[in-house]
């Protein structure tokens, strides 16, 4: 009598380990190994933006409307500042003076990392970026400006003057909040619906 029972307890676990295995070989199913996500949450769907991760203090992180290599020089800017370095290499293009009073601002965070978004370009031309430099227990926010810069030069090839158009981004601001502790911004993100778009003036 017990043995059609172990039959059907050994076909049932068979057909338990086909299902797992036949879930893991088609990606495009929704099986236990993706859970009960829907594929459109997993990736944007043909013509949709990319999601970004959202910072609870700055809204979306990403470059937003700003072109990719005004992002890249923002992150290599922001990334000069936490060095704490006066000499760091990205932040050349510095004033000496504004360059050491960033970085005195900064020093009193500790900053070990830093979060960059919502880029887009200003009415003058320049293009921001809202920043988060976050220490072990202070943070602080603000908004960096950037500008592209175009140069020409003249020189003579062959009897004819040829000019070429050449630029490159440029460090103009930047506008940092007073330093808050991890609970102020904390309160704060949960006291404003804040808008990526509501800059720090």
């Amino acid at each position: 009598m017990n043995y059609p029972v172990k039959h059907t307890i050994s076909l049932i676990s068979l057909l338990a380990v086909i299902s797992v295995f036949a879930a893991a070989q088609d990606p495009g199913r929704s099986g236990l190994f993706r859970g009960s996500i829907p594929e459109e949450l997993l990736r944007p769907r043909r013509g949709e933006s990319p999601r970004y991760p959202i910072d609870t203090v700055i809204g979306e992180l990403g470059r937003g409307e700003a072109p990719i290599d005004a992002f890249s020089f923002a992150n290599r800017i922001a990334a000069g500042f936490i060095s704490g370095n006066m000499a760091n290499p990205a932040l050349a293009g510095i004033n000496a003076s504004m360059r050491e009073n960033y970085l005195s601002l900064l020093e009193v965070i500790e900053p070990g990392s830093f979060r960059l978004g919502s880029g887009k370009g200003e009415p003058d031309g320049s293009v921001s970026f809202l920043i988060r430099f976050i220490g072990k227990s202070l943070g602080v926010t603000g908004e960096l400006f950037i500008r592209y810069v175009s140069r020409q030069t003249e020189e003579e090839v062959e009897g004819e003057t040829r000019i070429t158009t050449t630029g490159s981004w440029t460090f103009e601001d930047l506008i940092l909040e007073e330093a808050k502790t991890r609970d102020e911004e904390r309160r704060e993100a949960q006291r404003f619906d804040f808008s990526p778009y509501e800059r720090f003036f």
